[in-house]
């Protein structure tokens, strides 16, 4: 069982390494960030932290928000919140192409960020440990408005992250709007292709993990 587990291990982290990716190539886009990046990169810009280290204070924040809110922690949401972040700066500072200054590419090279994140996704989500932190946030929100739809959840929890972005100076542009509609559209399209579905998904938290590996 330890095995087995640690091989779960391994493959959140393959899993957070491809959907890094996936955010990375949203960056690059240059035509504006999704409400949690520009979040991100507006904090950095006020705070010695690069973009990663930001990303990352953020993520803890927001998991200390879900343990209040009494969420299910489990190795996923952890290991997200440490090094999703990370992940992106490294990919960020390895990448030597030149800024990408037109329209059209940036939506293209935005699109193919959202299947790597889509991609990443799958493959962390399928050790079934939890969600990351900013899901587990969602969800638990939802459970205390359960008069409105969750879908209106997510759309006012990213508009109070994108205005709090705005004003600490993020970057907002047409990518932001694409981000906020397109990303879930392409993520369920590669989902259907893939015959995947999360909400079949039995998650496990820390301590029932922990149970396992005795």
């Amino acid at each position: 069982m330890k095995k087995k587990i640690f091989l779960e291990w391994l493959e959140i982290v393959f899993g957070l390494l491809v959907f890094s990716f996936g955010v990375h190539l949203t960056i690059y886009a240059n035509i504006g960030l999704a409400p949690w990046d520009c979040l991100g990169m507006g904090l950095a810009r006020h705070t010695p932290f690069n973009y990663g280290i930001s990303m990352t204070l953020i993520a803890i924040t927001v998991l200390f928000i879900d343990i209040i809110l009494k969420e299910r922690i489990g190795f996923g949401t952890i290991i997200d919140a440490l090094l999703t972040g990370n992940f992106v700066q490294a990919f960020n500072y390895l990448n030597k192409l030149p800024e990408n200054k037109s329209v059209w590419l940036g939506i293209i090279i935005m699109i193919a960020g959202f299947v790597f994140m889509a991609v990443g996704m799958w493959i962390y989500m399928s050790a079934q440990q939890c969600c990351g932190p900013r899901d587990a946030l969602l969800v638990g929100l939802g459970k205390r408005l359960p008069k409105i739809p969750i879908g209106i959840v997510e759309v006012l929890l990213w508009a109070v992250v994108l205005l709090i972005g705005y004003l600490l100076g993020g970057p907002v542009g047409i990518g932001t709007l694409i981000s906020t509609f397109g990303a879930g559209l392409v993520m369920q399209l590669v989902y259907n292709m893939i015959r995947f579905e999360p909400r079949n998904l039995h998650h496990r938290d820390v301590l029932s993990v922990i149970k396992a590996m005795r």
